[in-house]
């Protein structure tokens, strides 16, 4: 794998002003993605995942307020750069399937950039290796079923020869198989030098696939590992809450964490997670923890050796 960084964010917060009300969605979170590599982001439903995607590309909603710096192949990442770069350069599998027009056949909308005859036949033969038939180019999303117009998402994606792929939540409505698979063409397009952010709950495919993973927490980023990390009890993790995510997978002996993640509205001065956490000082709730390298990765948490 090559060491070329893609994709660099530095001190990203995006907030969100409502009748006068500001509320605080990402902070402070910086990460890069490297050519050829997979880095995850996992967290719960809530921590900031889709966010980021979608703050990448530009596609926030206008009441929200950016800071930080972004960049793709150390160019900034703007309003003036990002729609000549978005569908060629960067491309989003996302989340909701409501992303599909109503009203052109699927088929159609995969290989609309493309020639005719071509995209019609690498069309069909993608469609075939992701268990879709042949007829399923001719029909509508409203004839398809969840994990259908995932699939065809996925396939728009990887027509698009994008470099970096965003890929927020892709195997919901998948069967494990069909899952593992999609999984196994991240993996391929890492190796031919593309860059892949997977963003998902799943950490358990996460840690399958990935080079690295990032964990979030209530819109902070607490930790990146490496994906090799992830392995027995978790000791090799630097945070608490990453060693709690991984202690509650059912294969890992299932126990779960007290409490529950704050709200955007319920930001502490501290660690997000001292709440919950089986670790915490008086020292964890008196400043913003900064981020730190520790033993080959990164952390946010004073006590983390």
């Amino acid at each position: 794998m090559e060491n070329q960084t893609l994709l660099t964010i530095e001190d990203l917060s995006v907030q969100f002003v409502s009748a006068g009300v500001q509320t605080t969605a990402l902070s402070g979170l910086s990460l890069t993605a490297k050519k050829g590599e997979i880095l995850a982001v996992v967290g719960a439903s809530g921590a900031g995942k889709s966010l980021l995607a979608h703050a990448v590309l530009g596609l926030l909603p206008k009441n929200a307020e950016v800071t930080g710096r972004m960049t793709y192949k150390e160019q900034a990442l703007n309003e003036k750069t990002l729609p000549r770069l978005r569908g060629t350069e960067i491309t989003l599998i996302p989340q909701a399937v409501t992303y599909l027009d109503p009203l052109m056949p699927v088929g159609r909308q995969v290989y609309y950039p493309m020639n005719k005859q071509e995209g019609r036949a690498k069309t069909a033969a993608l469609f075939e290796e992701y268990g879709l038939s042949p007829e399923v180019m001719k029909k509508y999303p409203f004839e398809l079923s969840g994990g259908m117009t995932r699939r065809v998402l996925f396939s728009a994606a990887v027509l698009s020869g994008a470099k970096l792929l965003l890929a927020d939540e892709p195997t919901p409505g998948l069967s494990r198989e069909t899952a593992r698979h999609v999984l196994r063409h991240l993996r391929a397009f890492a190796k031919e030098g593309r860059t892949v952010l997977l963003i998902t709950h799943d950490l358990d495919l996460a840690v399958e696939c990935a080079d690295r993973v990032a964990v979030l927490y209530a819109g902070t980023l607490l930790e990146i590992a490496p994906a090799t990390d992830f392995t027995e009890d978790g000791a090799a993790l630097r945070h608490p809450y990453s060693q709690s995510l991984w202690n509650a997978l059912p294969q890992n002996g299932f126990h779960p964490i007290a409490g529950n993640m704050p709200s955007p509205g319920e930001r502490v001065k501290g660690c997000p997670f001292a709440p919950r956490c089986l670790k915490k000082t008086a020292l964890c709730w008196e400043k913003p923890v900064p981020l730190r390298p520790l033993r080959g990765g990164t952390v946010r948490c004073i006590h983390a050796t």
